[in-house]
């Protein structure tokens, strides 16, 4: 039987860092997936002769990634990581993400 002499609000904090740790984790991966999403989106859909049709869908990846990106800024900086830039160039996010950063998703007709 093991039994740990710490002080309880030493165990606490430990626990409190390992989710820190792993919201920041998950918050990353999900920028990383979504920043994906749009360069893929760009790749197949950078022809001159794309048509119009396509900027909605595009405009809903931008968003999205600007939501992730938000989120993954506000976690960082709830642990006392408040330069951003590095976020910014390490997962090369385009301007046009860093802009719609923490803009609020249009709502649904209906939805409330």
């Amino acid at each position: 039987m093991s039994r740990d002499l710490r002080p309880p609000v030493d165990i606490l904090h430990y626990e409190i860092v390992q989710e820190q740790a792993s919201a920041l984790g998950r918050m990353g991966r999900t920028l990383e997936q979504a920043l994906a999403r749009l360069r893929e989106f760009d790749a197949t859909h950078a022809l001159p002769e794309t048509p119009a049709s396509t900027q909605p869908a595009r405009r809903k990846l931008v968003m999205e990634a600007g939501q992730a990106l938000w989120m993954f800024v506000v976690q960082r900086e709830a642990t006392g990581l408040r330069d951003s830039r590095h976020i910014m160039r390490t997962y090369n996010v385009p301007a046009e993400v860093q802009r719609c950063m923490g803009l609020a998703p249009p709502s649904k007709p209906g939805s409330r």
